[in-house]
């Protein structure tokens, strides 16, 4: 049996690129939102406020359950925030 390289996790268990590089975003942002409420000091329940969403639904985010996530709603979040997210796209290697 080959053994065969991946540049992320994402690309060796999603089904294609397409997928890998949603959830590759997914993640980065969800790490900035996690990172965000830990160097700030907010509790749950004020990231909900600020985020304009549930207690339990940034719990899931503390947790990361990226899986409960659309890229859309983590943007949402981020921006809420004060975040600024910036993508740059790349010719494929």
């Amino acid at each position: 049996m080959k053994k065969q390289r991946f540049a992320s996790v994402w690309d060796a268990i999603e089904d294609t690129p397409a997928q890998a590089a949603n959830m590759k975003l997914r993640s980065v942002l969800m790490t900035a939102l996690k990172d965000h409420i830990t160097r700030t000091g907010m509790s749950q329940t004020e990231a909900a406020q600020l985020f304009g969403v549930t207690q339990p639904r940034v719990s899931d985010l503390m947790r990361g359950k990226i899986n409960l996530f659309a890229l859309d709603a983590l943007v949402n979040m981020a921006a809420a925030a004060g975040l600024r997210i910036e993508l740059h796209v790349l010719e494929a290697a």
